[in-house]
């Protein structure tokens, strides 16, 4: 059996006399390896210069399904006959120790980097994040930590992670694992079973043993695919119970390699149809939003076919590594061949390189010659890890380097996980114990919104809560009545003075709940009681679609109708929400379509409201706020300019008289100068991320309130 690596998944094929066995195309693939090197530079590129899926994982996904299957295919063919021992037929290790010394060389060496770069570079506010995305990766479970950070709304807002693309290595991991132990079980089994029934250790047989199991896995995984598509599809693109059909199609193709000669003509026509639809797919197809659905056929479609025109079973003759047809050779010429080559650790390095690089230079994106230079830097690298470090440790004896270079190798390694191991478990700890307490700020030195409001002064002295705490600032609501993505249900939470007849209800996104703290203070106070009915991403609006994250989330729509409907019964005396948006993709705020219909609704309920202007986003910097305050530059420049977030007037001035049961209020003075929003007001931070504000300024905002709350209402 000859095994190599390349790319991103372990590469096993049979030798010439192992054909007879399986069926399986046994000639080496050079056209194959090209298509890794097309594959991985489509993934870099996409990934440096547009920021969009290539397809280009999908295609190693499919590849790593074909080779890993037709390997362990032999390896359960071969566990057959009675003269194996049974403890060999089903022993894992050997199998499972080289497929760890394929993968960990390059991911541990490359985990340790991004530790020291994180140090490095990286703000003290990112520390805790990546501690954790650190430990995911290393145990292979980041697709699933990145899947439930993007159903939470406190963590999907987080920066892009220089850790973010190795959620596909976790999902290979996982797959190659339960592959092989369910390959070698069944091969046990299969065994046990032809010592009764000689039939079922005919390679015929067991062919249509697995591949049949195959198939109706790879199925149950399509469908479910489509399924949650259109439930949580944030989820469902990292999930591998979505992802597992694409792997098995390509070992179904090494089980069942259909034979139809054609001429090379048309094998050639073929080859450069799947290589257009590879390279174009990344264009047409928002692949975040459409994979691992239907669309993911595509390049996986187009993987299999460039896989089954370029095999023996297609060659005008059937011999056994016939010429390559004119497309086969281009996609094996050596320069294609040796990008293809260092794929896997290209892969894993040039995200990174970009991250650090953006996060170096207070950038969101770069430009045509300084993506030019991360790739070109990144395929330095990736060379020098594959042959120093891939190489020596995956050939092992017998290979270019000397056991003592070997050993010497594997202890730098080791010494490096430990490092950064150590590193990711302290920033953890460190992130757990970053808290401050904001209750009982002193007035004369943090006046937070009396700074801009009343020209109170401020004193010299660091802010609260500290960079590193505000990520954790949430207002009280947050958690247990809060409906987080794909999560329809109304969760009402009841603040304040809970026994008062007298309420008001909090509706909306999280921008209504970042009020709840000083509304709950003053319900408590002045005897009424606030109800919660909240969801993330949902504005009180009749527009039915809401983008976060790259995601259409047309949940809202019905849970907006259900919640107004909810109000109709409950009857509460006064609802808060917000009254306007940032304008898409220009300067300045506005009220929707949506809002306006929502108000009209109320107003034909005679249903008493107030309307708070959203407050300015903090998204002038690459990074959020506090990140930027943690990266040592001045609060004065981590803001944002108001004209960006603001527009001049009001836009509610415009439908106050429209709209006579409607309080408007605005705050928008108390965070901004005639200018520029600066992250720091009266020694407070104003933001605990990109646009959530913190429960401290709140706070600090609760005079201002309650006066205006007094004036809506007449209460006291």
């Amino acid at each position: 059996m000859a095994a190599e690596k390349h790319g991103t998944e372990v590469r096993e094929y049979p030798t010439p006399n192992e054909d007879a066995a399986t069926g399986y195309n046994s000639g080496y693939r050079l056209d194959l390896d090209g298509l890794r090197g097309i594959a991985i530079f489509l993934v870099a590129v996409f990934h440096v210069w547009f920021g969009r899926v290539s397809g280009g994982v999908d295609v190693f996904l499919t590849l790593s399904g074909y080779f890993f299957v037709a390997s362990l295919l032999k390896h359960v063919t071969n566990s057959i006959p009675q003269q194996v021992s049974m403890r060999r037929a089903v022993d894992p290790w050997p199998r499972f120790k080289r497929l760890l010394m394929r993968l960990i060389p390059g991911m541990f060496l490359l985990l340790s980097f991004v530790v020291l770069m994180v140090w490095w570079v990286m703000p003290t506010t990112r520390w805790g994040t990546l501690g954790k995305e650190t430990i995911a990766s290393a145990f292979y479970y980041q697709n699933y930590h990145l899947a439930f950070a993007s159903q939470d709304y406190g963590a999907a807002d987080s920066a892009v992670s220089p850790l973010q693309h190795l959620w596909s290595m976790s999902m290979q991991g996982q797959f190659f694992v339960l592959t092989l132990l369910v390959a070698l079980a069944l091969g046990g089994l299969l065994k046990l079973a032809a010592l009764r029934w000689p039939v079922i250790g005919q390679a015929t047989t067991i062919r249509w043993i697995v591949g049949l199991s195959l198939l109706a896995v790879a199925l149950v995984s399509f469908a479910w695919a489509n399924y949650r598509h259109g439930i949580n599809q944030p989820f469902n693109y990292y999930d591998t119970v979505a992802r597992l059909w694409e792997p098995l199609v390509g070992g179904l193709l090494a089980i069942w390699m259909p034979r139809l000669a054609m001429p090379n003509w048309l094998r050639t026509a073929l080859t450069a149809v799947g290589v257009l639809l590879i390279a174009t797919s990344g264009i047409w197809i928002a692949g975040v939003k459409e994979y691992p659905g239907i669309m993911a056929m595509v390049p996986v479609g187009a993987t299999l076919l460039i896989i089954w025109v370029g095999s023996s079973q297609t060659a005008p003759s059937p011999v056994a590594g016939a010429d390559l047809s004119v497309g086969g050779k281009i996609l094996a010429h050596p320069w294609i061949v040796w990008l293809g080559s260092i794929a896997y650790a290209l892969y894993l390095w040039h995200w990174p390189l970009l991250i650090f690089y953006l996060s170096w230079r207070f950038k969101d994106h770069v430009t045509f010659f300084e993506g030019a230079g991360i790739l070109i830097v990144s395929v330095i690298i990736a060379w020098l890890c594959t042959k120093w470090v891939e190489k020596p440790l995956r050939v092992g004896r017998g290979g270019d380097f000397s056991r003592k270079y070997r050993r010497i190798l594997a202890a730098v390694l080791v010494f490096l996980s430990v490092f950064a191991g150590s590193s990711a478990v302290y920033w953890q700890v460190r992130a757990a114990n970053m808290h401050v307490d904001t209750t009982n700020l002193d007035p004369r030195m943090y006046p937070g919104a009396r700074a801009f409001l009343d020209g109170a002064s401020v004193p010299a002295i660091p802010p609260v809560p500290s960079p590193e705490a505000a990520a954790e600032d949430w207002p009280l609501n947050h958690i247990g009545y809060f409906s987080n993505f794909g999560d329809m249900e109304i969760r009402v939470g009841e603040f304040g003075d809970t026994s008062a007849e007298r309420t008001i209800a909090v509706v909306g996104g999280s921008h209504s709940e970042h009020w709840m703290t000083a509304l709950d203070a003053l319900g408590k106070k002045h005897g009424f009681k606030v109800t919660t009915y909240m969801k993330a991403g949902c504005a009180l609006s009749t527009e039915a679609v809401v983008e976060y994250n790259g995601e259409l989330l047309t949940e809202c729509h019905d849970w907006v109708k259900t919640v107004m409907d909810r109000l109709e019964v409950d009857k509460p005396d006064v609802v808060f929400t917000t009254s306007t948006r940032p304008i898409p993709g220009r300067p300045g705020d506005y009220v929707p379509e949506g809002y306006l219909d929502i108000f009209k609704e109320f107003r034909d309920r005679d249903q008493k409201v107030i309307a708070i202007r959203d407050t300015p986003w903090g998204l002038d910097p690459p990074m959020s706020p506090p990140d930027c305050i943690a990266a040592g530059r001045k609060p004065e420049v981590c803001g944002v300019t108001r004209q960006r977030m603001l527009s001049p007037v009001s836009p509610t001035d415009a439908i106050d008289e429209e709209f006579p049961n409607v309080t408007f209020i605005d705050y928008s003075n108390a965070v901004c100068t005639d200018t520029y929003c600066p992250a720091v007001v009266g020694n407070i931070l104003v933001w605990h991320d990109r646009h959530h504000l913190t429960t401290a300024f709140v706070r600090s905002l609760i005079p201002y309130l309650e006066k205006d709350i007094q004036r809506a209402t007449g209460w006291w």
